[in-house]
């Protein structure tokens, strides 16, 4: 039997969480490990500036992941209730 629709969404959300985990772990990483200042400051400089880049675009790149989960988690919420909600004719008539 093929997975629905939903059921790949849930494993993508999951997916959606490791990848925010791991965004995480490239933001709190530190950008200076050791002396790089020496020789070539400009280069290092460069590097500097590369790495808070690289962690400025891991950090908005989470919260974008993170947004999005919640709108598909939403929506599958939505989804569920919809589904509890069916019935025939008379059950639907009843309710009001």
């Amino acid at each position: 039997m093929s997975k629905s629709i939903k059921d790949y969404k849930k494993e993508i959300i999951k997916a959606a969480r490791k990848a925010v985990e791991e965004l995480i772990k490239v933001a709190e990483a530190p950008i200076i490990k050791g002396t790089i200042m020496g020789d070539d400051d400009e280069l290092a400089a460069d590097k500097l500036k590369n790495a808070a880049a690289t962690k400025k675009l891991a950090i908005l790149d989470a919260f974008e992941i993170l947004n999005r989960i919640e709108l598909e988690e939403e929506s599958l919420n939505e989804i569920g209730e919809k589904e509890e909600d069916k019935g025939g004719f008379a059950e639907r008539r009843s309710k009001r």
